[in-house]
Formats: C-alpha cells, structure tokens, sequence
C-alpha cells in the first residue's frame, strides 16, 4: 500500500512540474503540498528536527527556547491548516493519492511528535508550546479522520503531551482560547476536560471583549492587527460548535456570533486588494495568508454573508495564495519558508517569529476541505470586491453592525 500511495504522490507531484494548474483546486493543492510537504514527510520519517533549518528573529527573545518549539509551531500550524482537507473523502484519482500520502504522514508525523523516544519528540511544556499545542488541538478537531486512526498508545500519549500545557498560565488575550481549545479537543472526543478553562475563554471574549462591528478586542486593549482571524473567530467557533453539541450552554450566544463572524468575513473579504495584497498591519503579518483563515473558515462552514459569493470568495483566497506564496524568495532553496510576507524580509519579524511560526499560512487552505463539487470549487470565478471597484464596476456599498 505505501508503495501505492507514494507512486500517486510522484505521479501528482510530476503533473505539477510538467503542467499550469487546470482549475483553482489544482492550484491551491500545489501550494497545500509545497508547503506542507517538508514539514509532514520529515516528521514522519522523525527527522524534523535534523532537517528543518530554525532561522530566529533578529529581536528574538529567548533563543534556546524558540528554538526548540520551532518544530511544534510548524507542526501543529500545518495540521490546523489541512485538517479538513484530511478528513475528506473522495475526488479526483490524483487528489486522493496525495490525501493517501499525507494521512499516513500525518499518523507517523503526531506519533513521533508524542513519543519520548522518538529524535522529535516536541516540548509541551511552557507558554509558546501552549499555544501550537492548541494549534494542533485544533486540527485534530477538524479531522476526526485523523485521531480515530492513531494507535490506542499514540491517542494516550497525546493526551497525556496536551495536559502537560495545563501548568502554563496563559496571558490574558487571545490565549485564553488556547488552553481553551485544549479543552475543547477534550470534550469532542469524550475525554476528561476542564470545563472552566473553555467558560473562562468564552465569558470574556462574548461578554467583555467584543469592541463593535464585527471585531473582538485581544484582552483589553483593541489592536488593529490580523489576530481577530489569526486565533480569535476561528477558536470562537469551533469551541462553541463543540461546547454546544454536547450541553448547549453557549447556545444563547450562537445567534449573535454567527451575526459577528458573518460581518468580520465582509471586511477581511474587502481588505483583499485587486492584485492579492492586503494592508501590512499589526504583528505577526509573516504569517501570510494566515491573515484570512477567518475568511477561508467561514467558507469552509459555508457561513459566509450573503453578500459574499463562494466563487468570489474563492477569487479572493486565490489572490492572496499567489500574492505571498509565489513571490520569490518565499523559499529557501530546500523548500522551507523564509520570514516575509512578500518574499524574504526580515525586518517583519517581531521577537517570537522563528521559521515554525511562518505556517500558519497554511490555515489559508480550509476549503480544501469542501469537496470539488461544492459551489465554492465547481461555479466559475468571479471577482471580490476590490476586484471589481478597482476595474470600474460597480459594487455595494459597505455598512457596519449594529447589535444590540
């Protein structure tokens, strides 16, 4: 069967050399694998940590450290990003041998990753492995596929790896929701769980934190950055989605997020420019298209507004992929990511930016997850917003929420 799966991922990964992209889907799977590709194989084959190269912040903060929860912030940023397209089943001959390729990746690749015998074996403990073990708790969520086909002793040693971040006490912003979606992995799959660290992450962002039209502020303060679709509104959502099928007690807020997360889709679809680029603010932007995991969650849910088309939206997510996935310099010369949004630039990193951090860029692929014949892949592409403003057609205009 290896033999198999591994011949379908060449025959894929030839058709990619030898031919443009025939449809978007093809398109986005080519990015899926050139990006996911060096993370997963080698974590599978427990030779991640041999092979990824850690290039550091210049402003890093604690170099040891970052260092050597790299290789968990691109792991768990990865599986939070393909999870849906895992869990599908499916599609074109081609589609499915790579999804063959990666699932036994990724069953190896989270059984090294929790092994302490194993060379990548990960840090659990301490606050950045907090937060990419949430990213991963997260990609479990999103693909049962994935944690019903772990070994009964890789299932136990997950456990055990995600209530070793339960010493860590997270800052009070958008980390709440990390020890929450801990939690919450948890709950989904009839675990023993902390019911008071979900409440805590829920009770401040829906009864205190949200700031207007459609954005939450991260704790206290309201920054105007990415991090409403970095963490935020994703984590929202699948934290309640799991909390409310199993006791519905935030079933009273679903109305009101769905009015929220809606909104927020509008104006994360509006800050995609004509040519794929959006505005460079706020930190952490060396996450690339991650800016708009938002935006590619709610389609995946096929939650957006109705004023955003799927095929508009899909326009949009297209834009963005090739904007800070295709400029050069986006890889090093082994295929990992450099620090950048467009290319390599450095200077974008703050003090926590290493090179595991750069793939949260893959939360961009959620849709994959909606199989081809869905809307959102199957009608033609039509344009987004600035698209269309910006070649003289004419559009809605905007208008803000008003809840009360």
């Amino acid at each position: 069967m290896c033999l198999m799966l591994c011949f379908g991922s060449t025959v894929y990964a030839q058709k990619k050399k030898s031919a443009t992209p025939s449809n978007d889907r093809q398109l986005w799977l080519n990015h899926l694998d050139k990006v996911a590709r060096p993370v997963l194989s080698n974590l599978a084959e427990d030779k991640l940590k041999q092979n990824m190269p850690v290039v550091l912040s210049d402003r890093i903060d604690n170099k040891g450290s970052r260092t050597r929860v790299a290789y968990l912030e691109a792991f768990g940023r990865v599986m939070s990003g393909i999870g849906p397209w895992l869990n599908l089943e499916g599609g074109a001959a081609a589609e499915v041998a790579l999804r063959n390729q990666y699932r036994q990746w990724a069953l190896k690749a989270v059984a090294n990753a929790v092994n302490p015998s194993a060379k990548d074996y990960m840090q659990w403990n301490g606050g950045q492995p907090l937060v990419d073990a949430s990213f991963l708790a997260l990609g479990l969520v999103r693909c049962p596929w994935l944690w019903e086909n772990l070994e009964p002793q890789v299932q136990e040693q997950v456990i055990t790896a995600f209530r070793t971040t339960r010493s860590t006490v997270p800052v009070y912003s958008n980390w709440i929701l990390f020890t929450g979606m801990i939690e919450t992995f948890f709950c989904k799959y009839g675990i023993e769980y902390d019911a008071v660290r979900i409440e805590y992450g829920l009770r401040e962002f829906t009864q205190h934190w949200y700031v207007g039209d459609g954005m939450y502020s991260d704790g206290m303060q309201f920054a105007l950055d990415y991090y409403n679709s970095y963490v935020i509104q994703p984590y929202l959502v699948a934290i309640l989605e799991v909390v409310n099928s199993k006791n519905k007690s935030f079933q009273w807020y679903t109305p009101r997020l769905d009015k929220i997360t809606r909104r927020y889709a509008e104006i994360q679809e509006r800050l995609i420019n004509a040519d794929g680029s959006f505005p460079v603010l706020g930190r952490s932007i060396a996450y690339r298209a991650g800016a708009f995991q938002h935006l590619a969650d709610q389609a995946l849910r096929q939650q957006l507004p109705e004023s955003l088309k799927p095929e508009q939206v899909r326009g949009a997510l297209t834009a963005v992929i090739r904007k800070t996935l295709e400029a050069p310099g986006t890889y090093t010369k082994d295929g990992w990511l450099n620090i950048g949004l467009y290319g390599q630039q450095a200077d974008l990193a703050e003090f926590y930016i290493t090179t595991g951090s750069l793939y949260l860029c893959a939360t961009a692929f959620l849709p994959l997850g909606l199989p081809e014949t869905n809307e959102f892949w199957a009608k033609p592409a039509a344009p987004w917003t600035a698209a269309k403003v910006w070649n003289g057609q004419d559009a809605p205009a905007d208008h803000a929420l008003e809840l009360r």
